[in-house]
């Protein structure tokens, strides 16, 4: 009977410790959850951007001198020495024909004495013809000396604006010299207490931007320091490069201390839309998938009386973004394509059970996002949805099983 009870005994410890076992086991396969509240509060909806500081007003200072030669021809000094030639050439003419008559010279020295004569004379035509042509000249040099003194007045090369020189392209020494362009020699900025920012945004934000909306941004030179600005326009020109579709949202804003310079890189923020005591909850909620297999995360939809096809907004962002879009709308190029207008995320009971909810979603500022409404199950403030799980390292020997 001893042996009996003994062997009662026995069996009896080893059923509590296989019990004990199993109990131990599974709470050792249990998933250990991270969450976060479900809290009410303000969210604004913003477009980032980089971009350029510029001067409002910059003018490039040309050179535009020219290489100008005067020459003046001495045609009436021409003329009168011709006149003095034919004056010569005619005495001489005379004194041989009284000669001829006389019989002393031959008619071979007359002919020779005509012949200078007549050559003499034509010479007088031709050197009046040099005179009026040498009055055109003289009109005409004068002219060339006018442009001259242009010339020579574009030695000394002035700004057509009061301003600062941003850059100088020439030193000392240098020649200077336009020939089919003219060469810049300064770059200057009319007013640096006013300046520009040209920001680059992505098309599927041009929407949302509009003149006159507030902006602030960050350069590198004063990382601790945020600037203001207005956006002034938004440039209809398109820039694309790796078929990515950006404008010019041009932003002002006071420089009075002339602390930032052109050229400087500018992170711009552009709030487009703001609310306030909404239900929001962390974009890691949006992102997380349950350590489970997917027929039992099937199970728990059809259980909370979720859609199958609600599964797929569970994904990622990008996933999301090329499911809406198509292969062929480049969403893989382009980081802030569409997301999901409704998502599934998991929220957390004090019994360690999980509730699939699918929430409409609202405006997001990459944190938060709003809850705009409920398509099944329903959040209030304080409830705890999941963010990540973490396996233990009994069953997950890679560590952690952080799921993003």
């Amino acid at each position: 009977m001893k042996i009996k009870s003994k062997w009662l005994i026995l069996a009896g410890a080893v059923v509590v410790a296989g019990l004990f076992a199993a109990f131990g086991l599974n709470h050792n396969n249990a998933p250990q959850h991270f969450t976060a509240k479900v809290e009410k509060g303000e969210i604004h909806d913003v477009v980032e951007a980089t971009g350029m500081i510029n001067a409002v007003i910059t003018v490039q200072v040309t050179a535009d001198l020219e290489n100008a030669k005067a020459n003046l021809v001495a045609a009436r000094a021409n003329l009168e020495k011709a006149k003095a030639s034919l004056v010569q050439t005619k005495a001489d003419y005379d004194r041989t024909a009284g000669l001829f008559k006389d019989g002393i010279l031959s008619q071979q020295q007359l002919d020779l004495a005509k012949a200078n004569y007549d050559s003499a004379n034509a010479t007088v035509g031709g050197a009046a013809a040099n005179v009026t042509q040498a009055e055109a000249q003289v009109s005409q040099k004068e002219a060339a000396v006018n442009v001259a003194q242009t010339n020579l007045n574009y030695t000394v090369i002035r700004s057509p604006i009061d301003g600062t020189v941003v850059a100088r392209n020439v030193d000392v020494g240098q020649t200077v010299a336009a020939s089919l362009q003219a060469p810049t020699i300064f770059t200057i900025a009319q007013d640096l207490t006013k300046m520009l920012v040209y920001a680059k945004t992505d098309e599927s934000d041009v929407g949302n931007i509009k003149a006159g909306k507030p902006v602030t941004f960050k350069v590198d030179a004063f990382p601790k320091e945020t600037f203001h600005g207005v956006v002034s326009q938004v440039r209809m020109n398109a820039t694309t490069v790796q078929n990515v579709v950006t404008y010019d949202t041009i932003v002002e804003f006071a420089n009075p201390e002339l602390k930032l310079f052109p050229g400087m890189t500018a992170y711009v923020t552009i709030p487009v839309a703001t609310v306030q005591n909404v239900l929001k909850l962390p974009n890691t909620a949006l992102r997380y998938k349950p350590p489970m297999s997917p027929e039992e995360v099937l199970a728990l939809y059809r259980q909370y009386g979720i859609e199958p096809a609600g599964e797929r907004k569970t994904a990622s962002d990008e996933a999301v973004a090329a499911e809406r879009t198509g292969p062929s709308s480049g969403a893989a190029q382009n980081p802030r394509a569409p997301r999901s207008d409704n998502a599934v995320v998991w929220k957390f009971h004090a019994d360690n059970s999980m509730e699939p909810v699918k929430v409409a979603l609202g405006i997001t500022d990459h944190s938060y996002t709003e809850i705009a409404g409920f398509v099944n199950g329903e959040l209030k403030e304080g409830d705890e949805v999941i963010i990540r799980s973490v396996m233990p390292k009994s069953t997950a020997p890679g560590g952690a099983g952080i799921r993003r």
